[in-house]
């Protein structure tokens, strides 16, 4: 397929009001696709890769204008593209508006291309990009990214500055690609989407289900060294799941960052975080501890836990520093130590457990990894359930997990089988989308940050503002958030910057009030930054369906 006509479809997709016509419209898209259809879904959704995958193009937005101002002409430069993105807003609007056709004349990767772009070269093109690291290597990608908008008339460079910043956006997400898979194969939904769960790569789901329908499908395993979405918890309260289930499962829940280990005998052991980014280098004793104590195929789900000489528990920020460590890590765990507490097996041995239910998981995690499960108890007592969250609490935990025992494990799914007891002050999960340069001794850095939500209301993927913090971060974190968050710039005002949407900052608060001055129309009451979730992305964030839970509550 080309990509000028995918980009034709996609603009059509993009203005269709109607969601079951914007379904029945990437339906369409996705049977006429042919060869290319793994590929055509991954564009779909802005990826070059599958969601399990967390490999980036890492192009921050600099590069992207740069390459746009070389195919514009010699009479634009990088400046130009910038300005023209803070007053049109994003980034596809300004590819649109350029004439980057008028530089084919020139060579672009060594020779001329006379040849249309395919959606298959885009996305080949993209991975390479991916690839290239080393010396030299963003000025390699700038050179290949002008070769593709050298290729592109309007509308396709308008799709392809997109996807090159992550901001495709066109109003179609997991569920309307879920749902179009079955309406274009005439398969089941529910099918689809446990296909979805085990393999997390929606464009091979879309070929199984047009190449072997359901039953193809349900034929979909687990598969070791390929991570899962990490089924979620709910607040709630024991009240609510004695009311719930017969009985109910009490774990410890840990201030660590969660962890997916997956171990091959054969192979390698690989450690995945929440958002199944690959942590395995920054986590060798997780690594090795597994290997050597297990000694069949699993995929075990858990919490990595930072802790003292005593093996007492220290902060999540501690076990964070761990995450983000690329060098020295062999320096960083002599001075962070981390252990697993190991809570889930979702396979052992050649069999999936996912259907199972939690105490028949619990039992084959006893029986795979006896050293490391976190305790378990179960009851319906309300009464024990707070003695084991005092306990918790008293040995510098969190408090306690509440679970179904009869519950499956849902990858991805927030349901009411598990919920959370956290007694601390509330915090939430935001992104940050702006933030404003300080003054003084700050004047160099970011100072204040603009916070916001994911916007549920109607199913999009949009953010929503709710507040600004610049409470609780030292001049030392304050300086690292700013050399993180700087390359992120898409535009800024004076002092004020808007930023892409990645980073999420972990924020306590007094309490939530009714507000026009932002777009969620709430505001946070004494704010205070608490951590960075290097665990979450954006996609991550709390939602305004939560804010408005907690408000209602």
């Amino acid at each position: 397929m080309d990509f000028a006509d995918f980009a034709d479809r996609v603009d059509d997709i993009e203005t269709e009001p109607a969601d079951l016509e914007v379904t029945s419209l990437v339906a369409a898209l996705l049977d006429e696709a042919g060869t290319d259809l793994p590929v055509v879904v991954r564009l779909l959704l802005g990826r070059i890769v599958p969601a399990w995958d967390s490999t980036t193009l890492d192009v921050g937005p600099s590069r992207c204008h740069e390459a746009l101002a070389r195919a514009a002409g010699p009479n634009v430069t990088a400046d130009d593209v910038a300005e023209a993105l803070a007053e049109a807003g994003e980034i596809g609007a300004v590819a649109e508006s350029l004439d980057t056709g008028g530089q084919r004349g020139l060579a672009a990767f060594g020779e001329t291309d006379p040849d249309p772009l395919t959606v298959v070269e885009v996305h080949d093109r993209l991975r390479s990009l991916a690839a290239a690291h080393g010396s030299g290597s963003q000025d390699r990608k700038v050179d290949a990214l002008f070769g593709l908008f050298n290729r592109a008339d309007p509308v396709p460079a308008r799709y392809l500055a997109r996807l090159v910043l992550s901001e495709m956006r066109i109003g179609v997400g997991e569920g309307t690609v879920r749902d179009a898979i079955a309406e274009a194969f005439d398969v089941p939904v529910d099918a689809v989407e446990r296909a979805l769960q085990v393999t997390n790569d929606y464009g091979a789901v879309a070929v199984r289900a047009r190449d072997e329908g359901r039953p193809g499908l349900d034929a979909v395993d687990l598969s070791v060294g390929r991570p899962v979405r990490a089924m979620l918890a709910q607040a709630g309260t024991a009240a609510d799941a004695v009311e719930a289930w017969d009985a109910v499962a009490v774990e410890t829940k840990y201030d660590g960052a969660r962890v997916q280990v997956h171990h091959d005998p054969g192979g390698e052991t690989a450690v995945y975080s929440r958002n199944m980014a690959d942590v395995t280098d920054a986590l060798p004793e997780i690594v090795e501890f597994v290997a050597d104590a297990v000694d069949v195929p699993a995929i075990i789900d858990g919490e990595a836990l930072a802790v003292d000489v005593s093996g007492d528990p220290l902060p999540f920020q501690e076990v964070l520093r761990r995450f983000r460590r690329k060098h020295d890590v062999a320096r960083m765990r002599e001075e962070v130590a981390v252990e697993l507490r190991a809570f889930d097996c979702l396979h052992v041995d050649g069999t999936d457990l996912l259907d199972a239910p939690l105490h028949e998981r619990r039992e084959r995690l006893e029986e795979t990894l006896p050293s490391a499960v976190s305790p378990l108890s179960v009851t319906d007592d309300p009464d024990e359930i707070a003695d084991r969250e005092a306990d918790a609490l008293d040995a510098g935990h969190e408090g306690v997990m509440l679970k179904n025992p009869d519950a499956t494990y849902t990858p991805g799914k927030r349901g009411r089988n598990w919920l959370k007891r956290k007694p601390d002050v509330e915090t939430l999960d935001l992104v940050v989308t702006g933030a404003e340069w300080g003054e003084g001794r700050r004047a160099n850095h970011l100072g204040t940050f603009l916070l916001s939500a994911r916007d549920d209301r109607a199913g999009g993927d949009d953010f929503a503002t709710i507040g600004k913090v610049a409470t609780g971060i030292s001049d030392e974190r304050l300086a690292d958030l700013s050399e993180r968050l700087e390359p992120l710039i898409r535009r800024q005002d004076g002092t004020e910057v808007s930023l892409t949407p990645s980073v999420v900052f972990e924020v306590g608060y007094e309490e939530i009030q009714a507000s026009p001055t932002y777009g969620s129309g709430y505001a946070l009451r004494f704010p205070r930054f608490v951590a960075v979730r290097e665990d979450k992305g954006p996609e991550d964030a709390d939602a305004l369906s939560r804010i408005e839970r907690l408000v209602a509550d």
